[in-house]
């Protein structure tokens, strides 16, 4: 007898204090009606936390209560989409109150977006909404098979008599397929295009750039080996120069540049935004001492 009520006040013992250990519910970040925004993180071990962010000049010190939360508010902020980060102590950290993580291989940051007064362009609007497929692929060039990401525009019928015009849009160094949706909502962006006129119903292609271990010009010749014939082969769209679109931005506009200017037979349009040019893909196809622009 004696010893079950030992082992009970035991388990009660710990229960309780693992109660008071667990972490208050707390809420970051929150977006205030006049464009500021409250970060909040708990930590009763950390010495100093700060907050980094594309919004800040220099990392905003945090304050911490009674309780452990750390918190800060700054703003009023540039209504736009924003990564952040927490240095807690030094240790740089992604958000964990919030879900919105930036897609990359290196760095994990949160994600936080400030919607201001006037839908912007990349906002979630009432207006007909696309599809966003993971879709795989067998890659004859990597020999492994590889995920790309494909959106469908609103009234998108796979089996209807409308076919259409893609766009193979390539992400960033580090990035990843999901960083074009994830962080840079392009969904959302084709839907309020489409619905505003401004755009042709449309597919768009989000492959995966890094290709490593392999040599990294294989992914030109997956682009046009393997991932063009998958789509043509699974999705209603038409197939001339003429209705085929690349684009990317930094690493991704360089690879863009080497895989639409070496191959316009197959692009009428190239789209290459800040890119990376300093690689030997690039200088082997148009020289040290060319420039895009």
């Amino acid at each position: 007898m004696k010893r079950s009520l030992y082992i009970i006040s035991t388990l009660l013992l710990t229960a309780f204090s693992a109660l008071a250990q667990r972490a208050p519910s707390i809420s970051s970040p929150d977006v205030h009606a006049d464009n500021t925004v409250t970060f909040r993180y708990y930590s009763r071990s950390a010495q100093k936390i700060t907050l980094s962010g594309e919004f800040l000049t220099t990392p905003q010190p945090m304050t911490k209560d009674t309780s452990g939360v750390w918190s800060t508010t700054v703003g009023p902020v540039k209504p736009d989409i924003y990564p952040y980060a927490f240095w807690v102590d030094s240790v740089n950290v992604a958000d964990p109150n919030n879900s919105r993580i930036f897609a990359n291989e290196r760095f994990k940051r949160s994600i936080v977006e400030i919607p201001g007064n006037t839908p912007l362009v990349h906002s979630l609007q009432n207006v007909p909404h696309g599809k966003i497929s993971y879709r795989l692929y067998k890659s004859g060039t990597l020999k492994t098979t590889r995920q790309l990401l494909v959106y469908t525009p609103p009234g998108y019928n796979p089996n209807g008599k409308i076919k259409y015009p893609v766009l193979y849009l390539i992400h960033g160094g580090s990035d990843t397929e999901e960083t074009w949706t994830k962080v840079g909502n392009t969904n959302f962006i084709a839907d309020n295009l489409i619905a505003q006129g401004k755009a042709k119903p449309m597919i768009i292609v989000m492959p995966y750039g890094n290709v490593r271990p392999a040599p990294m010009p294989d992914f030109t010749k997956d682009v046009i080996n393997d991932i063009i014939p998958f789509i043509e082969a699974n999705y209603p769209v038409l197939t001339d120069s003429k209705n085929r679109a690349v684009a990317g931005f930094s690493v991704g506009g360089g690879q863009t540049l080497n895989i639409g200017l070496t191959n316009t037979d197959k692009f009428a349009y190239v789209c290459s935004y800040a890119p990376f040019t300093a690689t030997e893909e690039f200088q082997k196809n148009f020289g040290a001492n060319y420039s895009p622009n």
